[in-house]
């Protein structure tokens, strides 16, 4: 993707948007309470930073995934996840307290991760250097920039006065939406005449991948002890992904038009499998509450 007004100022400006909305909900507190939930946040966090990033490296070599591809899953598998989370563990009956907490966390880290995590997918699936490798201080700054000062003005708002953090937080909302939803479509229209051919070669690894982090984030979690709530919390904090940060890093800071294809791809994915999830949830609750 050239460098061009919609990858040098537009895809950062919308994110930092987006990540300002979110700060506007969140609290130090928040950050606080991996002392009230120690367990379910080592739990999300490995889901999240660990288990994410093998998983997607996995299907890809399963599925035969290509160069830019590859590399553009992996990116998707590194980012954070998306802010949408705590609406759709809302919605799904999950644990919203523990999902703010779990988007906070991993916000965090992985800006510190994710520059590692892409230059060994670029090694190793571009080994020849057509793609130059990210550097590692510059990464962390433009996503610290993007992401992390964003949500702490946001914070501060919200801090320093809520009243202005409560009217402002619904419009946010709306508008991170609109966003995200310019951002998906620019980048499908920019590659509109490969698209098929990248839908039918990186989509199935996308819906493998979104469905594998859905189903090992919930075992995993009742496997080691965690409630129906908080592992349905961890399960959707693994499966939903920051895929306009994705977007962002492929677009402007690799500039390449096709890695920013399996974000897009798994973003459209990630609403249709949350979807029924959140359907499933809240009949399973009915049924609960009536019986």
């Amino acid at each position: 993707m050239e460098s061009s007004i919609l990858t040098q100022l537009f895809l950062p400006l919308a994110l930092a948007v987006i990540m300002f909305g979110m700060g506007l909900s969140l609290r130090v507190g928040d950050f606080k309470r991996i002392l009230v939930y120690p367990k379910a946040v080592a739990i999300g966090l490995a889901n999240q930073i660990l288990i994410l990033p093998v998983t997607a490296f996995c299907l890809i070599l399963i599925f035969g995934l290509k160069t830019e591809l590859a590399i553009g899953l992996m990116i998707l598998a590194a980012c954070p996840g998306g802010a949408t989370s705590n609406l759709i563990t809302h919605l799904a009956k999950g644990d919203t307290a523990l999902s703010i907490t779990l988007t906070a966390f991993s916000s965090l880290i992985t800006v510190l991760t994710i520059p590692f995590v892409v230059n060994f997918a670029i090694q190793y699936f571009m080994p020849g250097g057509e793609v130059p490798p990210l550097n590692i201080l510059g990464t962390v700054v433009s996503v610290l920039y993007i992401t992390i000062i964003p949500v702490a003005i946001g914070m501060i708002v919200l801090a320093k006065a809520p009243g202005l953090a409560a009217k402002w937080d619904k419009p946010f909302r709306k508008i991170s939406t609109v966003f995200f939803i310019l951002i998906v479509v620019a980048t499908v229209l920019k590659e509109r005449e490969n698209l098929l051919a990248y839908a039918a070669e990186a989509g199935p690894v996308a819906l493998a991948l979104n469905v594998a982090t859905l189903v090992v984030g919930f075992f995993s979690s009742r496997l080691l002890g965690l409630g129906e709530k908080q592992s349905t919390t961890i399960s959707i904090e693994a499966g939903i992904q920051n895929g306009t940060l994705g977007i962002t890093i492929a677009a402007t800071l690799l500039v390449n038009p096709v890695m920013t294809i399996p974000s897009a791809i798994y973003s459209l994915i990630m609403f249709g499998t949350a979807s029924v999830l959140i359907l499933s949830r809240q009949r399973k609750t009915r049924v609960i509450e009536n019986a």
